[in-house]
């Protein structure tokens, strides 16, 4: 609430309990937000497995209990969208050929366009003239491109979603909300604070940039 987000909850199943078996929700931005402050971008490091250490009001010995939670934070599909630098494409013209190899005009009207970073090739050799020609190749040239990113965007999501469900179903947790000691504790970037109370009640930017920052100083690391 306090970054103006709002949360909508698409789905959720109770359990016998009184409590959930699964939530899902979605959290959005208003208005189009400074890179690196979207929802995803902020929140994307917590999915995984949370356990939870607390002594539920019906142990009458004291005997701390431990549950988990599975997360998954995945990004909502946007539709992808391409723009077409001209000068990564090659443009080669030659004279149109009917049946038979006949050929069909007299000048070089007929147009091939290849895409040189994915290489794709469009030919378009139906029109009459070499500029209607190249229109038509360009039109289905950006919609190959189209078709091209949108694979690339659905896989990256798929390879996200595998990843994340793999680490859930391996019970790889993440984070431990320790009650009776107040205490939170993230095992990836070994951060501790005492303040669950606090965190439970939306204080998550500590513990939030922590991970961004254990995550950018892996990638300078990487690169360097």
């Amino acid at each position: 609430e306090k970054r103006g987000w709002k949360v909508e909850i698409i789905d959720m199943t109770e359990s016998e309990l009184g409590g959930y078996k699964d939530i899902s929700m979605a959290v959005k931005s208003k208005g189009t937000p400074e890179p690196g402050t979207t929802p995803y971008a902020r929140l994307k490091f917590e999915g995984g497995v949370h356990r939870v250490q607390r002594v539920p009001e019906t142990e009458s010995q004291g005997r701390i209990h431990t549950s988990a939670a599975g997360v998954l934070v995945l990004p909502e599909a946007e539709e992808v969208d391409v723009e077409l630098n001209m000068n990564d494409v090659r443009v080669d013209v030659y004279r149109s050929s009917g049946p038979g190899g006949q050929s069909v005009n007299t000048t070089d009207s007929a147009v091939r366009l290849t895409h040189v970073p994915t290489g794709i090739v469009v030919s378009c050799q139906n029109e009459k003239s070499q500029l209607q020609n190249k229109e038509s190749a360009l039109r289905i040239l950006r919609a190959r491109l189209l078709a091209d990113a949108q694979e690339k965007a659905e896989a990256v999501a798929m390879a996200e979603r595998k990843s994340q469900v793999r680490t859930v179903d391996r019970s790889e947790r993440i984070r431990t909300y320790n009650y009776p000691e107040n205490r939170l504790s993230d095992h990836r970037v070994n951060y501790k604070a005492n303040n669950l109370d606090a965190v439970l009640n939306g204080e998550l930017d500590e513990v939030v940039q922590a991970l961004l920052d254990a995550d950018r100083a892996a990638k300078l690391s990487s690169t360097n």
